[in-house]
């Protein structure tokens, strides 16, 4: 891309803002609209600071100044792709050509029907199907998305839960992207709705055993699931009864039915405590009892068989312990403990079957999982092929099976779905989805290295590259960065990654703390007033990445999304210096602006995440590393910033704030593009061709900076 010729534009953009662009080979019209900074600018005063925000103006969604700004940055950012526009369509085109268009998921077993899912060529959406009794038995189409997304440029299944008797089907739909679903009932004998449509529905549904009755819950202004209403099939919602309301702000709210099919559950938590309550899902209209209040800084997680709970807790047990506890007084007294606390593994999670009890656990930074065969507590645990791996659940809703689904990968191999035999501990290969073109995974090594933080903590690395490489600090090299909300950004194939890969692009994950690749310590070390570790440790990763000559600075490309994106925002601003490149997915990072909001979704719920502004503390601590507040006028690398403006989870106007913030300060001729989707959320575009030719834009931008091969 040519970085020069543009600078007095950009200079232009800073100063008096954008409207309209005609570029065939050079820029030959613009025209200002409006200042981009606010004549009047926001002004916060607290705890004694003075925070003056000249581009708060940028939130007013509804004011067509404001659209049009957001256009004419579309505008821009079109216009500088343009002559990249083939290469894209060469990327998209060589990640089309990969995937196989027309496929179909394994069939999972509930019962007596085989249910699963599909695609079709040229067509953008799943079709969810099921067979009765063998999979040779006509194929029944209980709900094609292609069809209810006719004529929309945005579209999302929210729930989709079929009744116990399998007659009925529950599913919700966003066609916005904001994550505020509307819910509906079809019958799948008659294929017809129901008359009842309920609005502004959350994430979680669960079906009582009498085939009438469900539980779902609504969300509130700030996006939280919030109350749970019981409705019975027929009957208006509007006179739905109130079940459960959380009337703590910094609480969400779930409903669930155990595997067992024989309670309900009701999980409501914070980022730090929680709480559970359980029905008998043969009495739905009965009250649902507590099984343990909430404490403060105490999680605990509910499973059923047979007739005792087994509950995972963190109270005095850092890395989770399990617990078991009678159905009939379930009361913490009672608890007793299975499973001890380990200083050197956290239990993630537990899955109850009938005759086993599943833990899925991590232990350095690798996910395990551990099978115990309850009528004689013999435990052994599955053993997979590759040092550096990943594993998720798919199905597994049968209670009374000895065979555990779970979808294998790494960076070399593609999503491999396995049935596990937890009796005979042997493994069915039932389906490896297909990288087509001749994909060879022995051209293609995987690694993980440790980088040492400034601390002196070992943070790991996994990277993946065509074989052949040289280690000369020649090599583009993608780093990938999340650090956020325990989760562990693990491993994973990707077929569309090979684009970068087979250009000689080395592609890397930093598993930064934060994150909860090595325990629960490694989360609570990434948090609050241990937050900067993250971004430091990301920064360490990076420098150690380029003094092993993997690659050199002006080869480095970093990447985050969401959390990630305030991963970017900070490593940027702190040393820029470091990096080519950088690519910011719907970033966080105006981070003081939006935890001083409570109106704004997730705000309070995420106070035990960075920090409660409205204390003196916490606000110097997080204005500290802040990326909108911290741009300052220094050389920045190329950054790509995209965005959705109907993104409820982290706001359009952050990515919108933070671009013409870095536009004002910026002292380097480099280019700054925003990518601003004008119909879709937090989840990006919800078509899976769409989806394509976004990350083929990215690429494109990448290896239009870095010079590859095109």
């Amino acid at each position: 891309m040519k970085k020069h010729t543009l600078h007095d534009y950009f200079l232009l953009l800073a100063l008096c803002g954008i409207t309209s662009f005609v570029r065939a080979e050079t820029l030959v019209e613009v025209t200002p609209v409006r200042p981009v900074a606010k004549v009047v600018p926001h002004v916060d005063t607290i705890h004694g600071d003075i925070r003056v925000d000249n581009y708060f103006w940028l939130r007013e969604r509804d004011n067509p100044e404001v659209l049009e700004y957001l256009n004419a940055e579309n505008a821009y950012t079109e216009a500088l792709m343009r002559h990249t526009e083939a290469l894209q369509e060469t990327l998209y085109h060589e990640m089309l050509s990969r995937i196989k268009e027309t496929d179909l998921s394994v069939p999972e077993k509930i019962d007596n029907y085989y249910y699963y899912s599909r695609t079709e060529e040229d067509k953008q959406y799943r079709i969810y199907c099921r067979k009765k009794g063998s999979l040779d038995a006509e194929e029944e189409i209980i709900l094609d998305q292609n069809v209810l997304a006719q004529d929309k440029d945005y579209f999302e299944i929210g729930v989709l839960s079929v009744s116990p008797n399998h007659e009925l089907l529950i599913y919700s739909t966003d066609t916005v992207g904001s994550e505020r679903y509307t819910l509906r009932i079809k019958n799948l004998t008659t294929g017809k709705l129901f008359d009842e449509e309920i609005p502004h529905t959350g994430y979680s549904v669960a079906w009582a055993n009498d085939n009438k009755t469900f539980f779902y819950t609504l969300i509130d202004q700030t996006k939280r699931p919030y109350v749970l209403y019981r409705h019975v099939l027929g009957t208006n919602p509007e006179q739905d009864e109130l079940v459960y309301h959380e009337a703590d702000s910094t609480f969400w709210l779930h409903v669930s039915r155990t595997k067992s099919r024989k309670y309900l559950i009701i999980d409501t938590g914070s980022r730090t405590s929680s709480e559970v309550y359980y029905l008998n899902a043969d009495t739905p209209t009965e009250a649902f009892e507590l099984i343990h209040p909430r404490q403060k800084k105490v999680e605990y997680f509910v499973d059923h068989h047979d007739e005792q709970f087994y509950i995972l807790t963190n109270e005095n047990a850092e890395n989770y312990k399990v617990m078991v506890v009678s159905t009939d007084n379930p009361g913490k007294k009672n608890w007793k403990e299975y499973i001890a606390h380990r200083d050197s593994v956290k239990i993630e999670s537990i899955d109850a079957f009938k005759e086993r009890l599943v833990v899925y656990e991590r232990e350095k930074g690798l996910p395990t999982i551990r099978i115990i065969y309850l009528k004689i507590e013999e435990t052994h645990y599955v053993e997979f092929p590759e040092p550096v791996y990943n594993y998720w659940l798919t199905g597994n809703r049968e209670y009374n099976t000895n065979l555990l689904r779970f979808m294998y990968t790494s960076l070399v191999t593609p999503r491999s779905v396995f049935d596990y035999n937890m009796s005979t501990r042997t493994r069915e290969l039932k389906k490896q989805y297909e990288v087509l073109g001749g994909y060879d995974p022995s051209q293609y090594q995987s690694e993980r290295i440790f980088a040492r933080a400034s601390d002196g903590t070992k943070v790991p690395i996994s990277f993946v590259y065509k074989k052949g490489l040289r280690k000369d600090g020649s090599a583009p090299l993608l780093l990938y960065g999340y650090g956020a909300y325990g989760s562990s950004w693990d491993p994973y194939f990707s077929s569309n990654r090979l684009s970068i890969l087979d250009r000689g692009c080395i592609y890397a994950i930093a598993h930064i703390r934060g994150g909860g690749e090595m325990g629960r310590y490694w989360y609570e070390q990434g948090k609050l007033f241990n937050k900067m570790n993250t971004f430091t440790d990301f920064i360490a990763c990076a420098k150690h990445l380029i003094n092993q000559e993997y690659t050199s600075a002006d080869k480095l490309v970093i990447s985050g999304g969401s959390a990630g994106g305030l991963v970017i925002g900070a490593a940027i601003n702190l040393r820029p210096e470091l990096f080519e490149v950088a690519v910011a997915d719907l970033p966080f990072v105006d981070l003081m602006n939006t935890m001083l909001d409570p109106t704004i979704p997730l705000t309070v719920l995420e106070y035990d995440e960075w920090g409660d502004p409205n204390k003196e503390d916490n606000y110097y601590y997080m204005k500290s590393y802040s990326p909108y507040d911290n741009v300052t006028a220094q050389d920045y690398p190329n950054i790509l910033i995209t965005a959705g403006l109907y993104d409820s989870r982290v706001q359009y106007w952050e990515a919108a704030k933070w671009t013409a913030k870095l536009r004002a300060l910026k002292t380097d001729m480099n280019v700054l593009l925003l990518k601003m989707n004008m119909e879709s959320g937090h989840l990006g575009a919800s078509g899976r061709y769409d989806f394509l030719r976004d990350i083929a834009f990215e690429y494109a931008f990448i290896i239009d900076i870095l010079g590859l091969k095109k």
